[in-house]
C-alpha cells in the first residue's frame, strides 16, 4: 500500500512558477512509477508527466513539454513537478500517480494503481 500527499498548489500569475512536490509512504517508493495528472473544471483528467523508477526515462504531455519538468528524490520518497511560464489554461486539480512492480513510463491513468488526493493550482491572466 502506498500513500500519495501533494502539495505546492497555489495561485499564480500567467509566466510564473510553481513546483509540486508528491510525498510517498512505502519503503519500496524506488520501484514505483510516478506520474502526474491534473484534471480541470468540466474536463476529464489528463495525463502531465511521468518518470520511471530510476529517473532516466521521462515523458511529457505536449502541452507541458519544455515548460514542465518532473523528477524524483528516491531517498526522500518524493517526486517533483516543477512548473514554469505557467498559462491560465494550466489550471487545474493536479495528482500524483503510482504504480508499482514496473520499469516504464505510463501515461494511462487507469494504469496506475495509488493516486493523492491533488493540489489546486490557479493560474491567472
Amino acid at each position: 500500500q502506498v500513500q500519495l500527499v501533494e502539495s505546492g498548489g497555489g495561485l499564480v500569475q500567467a509566466g510564473g512558477s510553481l513546483r509540486l512536490s508528491c510525498a510517498a509512504s512505502g519503503r519500496t517508493f524506488s520501484r514505483y512509477t510516478m506520474g502526474w495528472f491534473r484534471q480541470a473544471p468540466g474536463k476529464e483528467r489528463e495525463f502531465v508527466a511521468t518518470i520511471n523508477w530510476s529517473g532516466s526515462n521521462t515523458y511529457y504531455a505536449g502541452s507541458v513539454k519544455g515548460r514542465f519538468t518532473i523528477s524524483r528524490d528516491n531517498a526522500k520518497n518524493a517526486v517533483y513537478l516543477q512548473m514554469n511560464s505557467l498559462k491560465p489554461d494550466d489550471t487545474a486539480v493536479y495528482y500524483c500517480a503510482a504504480r508499482g512492480d514496473t520499469y516504464y513510463i505510463i501515461t494511462t491513468s487507469s494504469s496506475y494503481d495509488y493516486w493523492g488526493q491533488g493540489t489546486q493550482v490557479t493560474v491567472s491572466s
